[in-house]
């Protein structure tokens, strides 16, 4: 669901969309069940009880939210202080006017007059139910609204602190490539060079900045372009990405660090090297790539404990754009340690 940037940062929910209009009836009937079910003087008739509550409850909740859904956009400008306030005011506004109208359309009616306690027994009930459950609702919007900003902040610190994070023994061999190459072959030093800069400006850019799955294999060929001046033929690499959707979003700087460990903890240790394979698969709404690396002769599973930093910060930043629908999942399979990332298909 897409938000304008003053939506983004209100602790106000969309109270026009479908979901949050079928969250407040839930409420609402929730409340009416509740009432209904408190001992009453007035009648045993439990079933009338309940429909009265609920035509007047579900009444002030509509309002309230149709209020709340048409001045949203002067809401969401103001500062959380006045939006809470404001809008604590136009509900308890909301409730007062309907509470009068209710106890007109009720005492006109003989039949419906006897449910009721006095006027003024029935107007304090009214707005006092009103103004604590319009406290807490809001005072709930807010603290949700700030555990997602805190849920955030920190998917983005663990973002920030991957892609600050390049090992200093990459830098410098990509270093000691390119001074090598630099008196042997020029035009690679030069190619390797333009490489390591794509690879930094990626890794210095916005932590949120979402990527395309093109930009990110294309990211991936340069790093392993350039890890292959170092390796030679002990670095090979099998792509069958071709059915994966070039303009669909992931977080940045996703694939290249599992690339990263799968050389540093498989080829580079293995003395015979080995081929990385990167498969990508697209099934209806998910998009699942799969890197699989070989493990050195001797090692197990446990030898990829080292993996388990950038593999969390994946995780953790697949799982705060997707929720369920992001994961990253690990297994040994044949002596081989494979990686599988899914997440929802979004254009």
């Amino acid at each position: 669901m897409t938000m304008n940037r003053q939506q983004a940062h209100s602790f106000l929910p969309d109270f026009c969309s479908v979901r949050m209009l079928f969250i407040v009836l839930l409420l609402g009937e929730l409340l009416a069940i509740v009432l209904t079910l408190t001992p009453s003087k007035q009648t045993q008739d439990r079933i009338a009880d309940l429909a009265l509550y609920s035509l007047f409850i579900q009444w002030i909740v509509l309002s309230c939210t149709a209020a709340l859904c048409l001045s949203r956009n002067y809401l969401n400008r103001l500062s959380d202080f006045w939006a809470a306030s404001l809008s604590y005011c136009l509900t308890l506004l909301i409730a007062l006017i309907i509470t009068e109208l209710a106890w007109w359309f009720f005492h006109v009616r003989p039949a419906l007059t006897d449910r009721l306690a006095g006027h003024g027994n029935f107007f304090f009930e009214c707005m006092g139910i009103s103004a604590i459950v319009s406290a807490l609702s809001l005072r709930y919007f807010y603290i949700q609204h700030q555990w997602r900003k805190n849920i955030e902040s920190e998917a983005e610190a663990r973002v920030q602190a991957l892609q600050s994070r390049i090992r200093p023994h990459f830098l410098f061999n990509c270093m000691n490539t390119i001074a090598s190459l630099t008196r042997k072959d020029p035009k690679l030093a030069e190619e390797a060079t333009e490489d390591l800069a794509d690879l930094f400006r990626v890794s210095l850019q916005e932590a949120k900045r979402m990527s395309t799955v093109a930009e990110e294999i294309s990211l991936c060929k340069r790093y392993l372009r350039i890890e292959s001046h170092r390796f030679g033929d002990k670095l090979k690499t099998v792509w069958d990405t071709d059915d994966l959707p070039g303009q669909a979003k992931l977080p940045a700087l996703t694939l290249q660090p599992i690339l990263e460990n799968a050389i540093y903890h498989g080829i580079e240790r293995s003395p015979e090297g080995g081929v990385i394979h990167i498969r990508g698969q697209s099934h209806a709404n998910e998009i699942s790539i799969t890197i699989d690396n070989p493990l050195p002769p001797g090692e197990s599973a446990n030898h990829h404990q080292g993996n388990q930093m950038a593999q969390d910060n994946i995780r953790q930043r697949l799982s705060a754009h997707y929720g369920d629908k992001g994961q990253l999942l690990t297994q040994v399979e044949d002596h081989r340690y494979i990686t599988k990332i899914i997440f929802a298909l979004s254009l």
